[in-house]
């Protein structure tokens, strides 16, 4: 199954062609142009990992950082960042995303950070599986207390 990822950035034609690139390396990408749509699809569409701007117009990266944490809290994000937003990117990991990147980025930096971070998800998702496997073998009652 490919990684799904979601690009969310107002520039358009960095999107397009970092889109392109990443879909030549058989990841599943999708694309948003603002926050507010990020945070739309996120509500509505599983990813398994975010880039993201920091510096947008309307909602900023950070703010959709909180709220995609708050809906998918095991989805993992990358901030993209310019030279005068360091200190927002910084302060996003303090939020919790995975890592950040200075644009513009290396195409192969930027894919084995993704790769990092999809595998991050993948054993948290596997930890979560195996503790509720525990837990039902233990009291198989417990499977009813999830419905």
């Amino acid at each position: 199954m490919k990684t799904r990822v979601l690009l969310v950035d107002d520039e358009q034609q960095f999107v397009e062609q970092l889109s392109e690139r990443l879909k030549i390396r058989d990841y599943d990408v999708s694309v948003c142009f603002s926050g507010e749509e990020a945070v739309e699809n996120i509500r509505q569409y599983l990813y398994d990992v975010v880039i993201l701007d920091v510096a947008m117009p309307g909602m900023d990266g950070n703010e959709v950082l909180k709220r995609i944490k708050h809906h998918r809290p095991l989805t993992e994000v990358i901030m993209l960042t310019g030279h005068a937003t360091v200190e927002s990117a910084i302060d996003g990991m303090k939020q919790g995303a995975f890592d950040y990147l200075m644009k513009p980025c290396d195409t192969e930096e930027l894919v084995k950070k993704i790769h990092n971070a999809y595998q991050r998800k993948a054993e948290q998702e596997e930890r979560i599986r195996a503790a509720k496997t525990e837990r039902y073998s233990t009291s198989p009652w417990s499977a009813l207390e999830d419905k």
